[in-house]
């Protein structure tokens, strides 16, 4: 594909665009903690009765953390069992997540006007991929997302890994990446690791935490489109 340039005032191309998945692109709205209780039951045989925080967190540590709670302690085949098991609780009730959950606003149209503006998309999420897939595919946001490339809740524990990984499996410097994600942990999985960070006040970080967290322009949501692909062009 061509790149393609939109007016963004300094001529610039469009970047690879990483995207977060949770409270960024979608809201589960509570489906989603009952199914990790389901599949965390599953595995462990003690039902989930506190879950860590998982803002900006990968599936892995929540997973360990969670099992700290409840006085386990787990190892990498745990975990393992755990992620098929959410995985298959996601396919189970994929109907429920779409009637419960939704994309939030402005979602849908910002991924098709980036696709028409000729940038690349993937996802940097704390998700393991099948349950990313899922997520996205339940509410049709799945289109122009580049799987391969992404990186995923099993690969690292940690948000600046994971954002060092999707630049290496993209083949992308990190000057011509740009991160979206709503969480300090976004911003900061970004900024270490050198990457351009536009947040999205739609989960549970203020405006005002993610402009602390050091994130280089804080948008209230994705309506905007015009300016989301201006700041993504320039980032300036």
């Amino acid at each position: 594909m061509m790149d393609v340039v939109i007016n963004s005032g300094n001529g610039r191309h469009m970047p690879l665009v990483l995207w977060d998945i949770d409270h960024t692109l979608i809201d589960t709205r509570g489906v989603g903690r009952e199914l990790s209780a389901a599949a965390f039951a599953e595995v462990t045989g003690q039902p989930m009765r506190e879950q860590a925080t998982i803002d900006g967190i990968t599936e892995a540590v929540i997973f360990r953390e969670t099992a700290k709670i409840h006085g386990l302690t787990t190892d990498r085949a745990d975990f393992e069992r755990f992620a098929q098991a959410l995985t298959v609780q996601h396919v189970a009730h994929g109907a429920e997540l779409r009637e419960r959950g939704c994309a939030l606003l402005g979602a849908a149209a910002a991924l098709d006007a980036l696709a028409v503006a000729g940038a690349r998309q993937t996802v940097v999420t704390g998700d393991v991929r099948p349950v990313a897939e899922i997520k996205l595919g339940v509410f049709g946001l799945d289109t122009h997302i580049e799987w391969e490339v992404g990186a995923y809740g099993e690969d690292a524990d940690l948000r600046p890994d994971l954002v060092d990984l999707a630049l290496t499996r993209s083949f992308t410097a990190a000057g011509d990446a740009v991160l979206i994600g709503d969480t300090p942990a976004d911003v900061e999985g970004g900024r270490e690791n050198g990457v351009h960070v536009i947040a999205v006040a739609s989960g549970r970080s203020s405006v005002r935490e993610l402009r602390g967290a050091g994130a280089h322009h804080v948008l209230e949501d994705l309506r905007d489109i015009e300016r989301l692909l201006t700041l993504i062009a320039s980032r300036a």
